[in-house]
């Protein structure tokens, strides 16, 4: 009776979930999906710490208001604060939204520069406060090598723990996929988005499989269309980001916190058999030919918290190419970086 009242106990232990940027839009679509339960059980009490920059702790105040005044029942404790040694202290999961965006006439280089310095500063604070087995997810931009960034600043915590997110693309594909065929979304899997969560990243569908009448079928066999998969269907994807800003006057927010749910959720949960996801991590040991020590989105399956790369997809001289190019950017990014790291 003892070890099941210990097991009661320690099932209602809060998890302890860290979002920054958290009053901004893409939180502001994120937070409710983790408080009423879609990311880390339906029976699973959140605790969430809302970080944010000192001008910006008025609207947090409000998101708290909002938060509370919603009753959710798994939702034990929202702690808002602009201080890191309280938004990094014994946590579960991070989830690293917060970034500087590129302004109007500022270089590449600087952009990176001006991550570098947060994504150093919040891997610092992941190795001081954070618990060892913290699974962090780093979403903003240039989210790849933020996440390098903020991984090597955190050297007692497994690199494995660390992934930045390419679910949206992976996301778009899919449902690219769909529409054209005219199924639902979940109809679609296994599509693949290698590299850089950029203009550079590569939409694969060669290894996808569209369920048509009961059927799985390849998807090129399903869309009957090569040079739409092989042209417009990658560049849409490719391009989707600066398309939903050109029409909304902002960038995606209700879609990208979907995709964060996903992503986190199958952290947690694990993805069904034969099915993968998009997730960029670490490059190491993969047999894919990808340079080592970047952060570049690879097809992964999950278990007990452990993504695995799925190892041994056949890539033909089209893939490969477009793998290529993203890796290059990706190895460009991460050395101009470097180099801002030990300034």
């Amino acid at each position: 009776i003892s070890v099941f009242l210990c097991l009661v106990l320690q099932s209602a232990e809060p998890v302890r979930v860290l979002v920054t940027g958290a009053a901004g839009q893409i939180a502001y679509s994120l937070l409710f999906g983790i408080a009423k339960g879609d990311v880390f059980g339906k029976d699973q009490p959140i605790t969430l710490i809302l970080l944010d920059i000192t001008p910006m702790l008025p609207v947090l105040d409000g998101v708290v208001m909002e938060l509370q005044d919603c009753a959710l029942p798994l939702l034990r404790e929202v702690i808002p604060t602009d201080k890191e040694e309280v938004a990094f202290k014994d946590l579960d999961a991070a989830i690293l939204v917060g970034s500087m965006p590129r302004r109007e006439g500022m270089e590449r280089k600087d952009l990176l520069k001006a991550n570098v310095a947060i994504f150093k500063s919040q891997g610092a604070a992941l190795e001081k406060y954070a618990k060892k087995t913290v699974k962090v997810l780093v979403v903003g931009n240039p989210a790849n090598t933020n996440c390098l960034i903020a991984a090597k600043s955190a050297p007692s915590i497994p690199k494995e723990n660390f992934s930045c997110l390419t679910r949206l693309d992976h996301n778009r594909a899919r449902s690219q996929v769909a529409m054209r065929c005219g199924v639902p979304a979940t109809q679609v899997k296994n599509v693949i988005i290698w590299g850089n969560h950029s203009s550079t990243q590569y939409p694969d569908v060669h290894h996808c499989k569209v369920n048509m009448a009961g059927s799985d079928l390849a998807c090129f066999a399903a869309v009957k269309d090569d040079d739409w998969l092989k042209g417009a269907f990658i560049s849409t994807v490719q391009q989707r980001g600066a398309a939903v800003i050109a029409a909304r006057k902002l960038s995606s927010a209700m879609s990208a916190a979907k995709a964060i749910c996903d992503h986190m959720r199958d952290i947690w949960s694990g993805t069904p058999e034969g099915e993968f996801v998009s997730m960029g991590v670490y490059s190491s040991s993969n047999s894919y030919g990808v340079a080592e020590d970047l952060i570049y989105s690879f097809p992964v399956h999950i278990k007990d918290k452990q993504w695995k790369i799925v190892d041994g997809l056949a890539i033909n001289d089209f893939s490969r190419g477009k793998m290529d190019a993203t890796a290059a950017e990706l190895v460009e990014e991460r050395d101009t970086a470097v180099t801002f790291l030990s300034a």
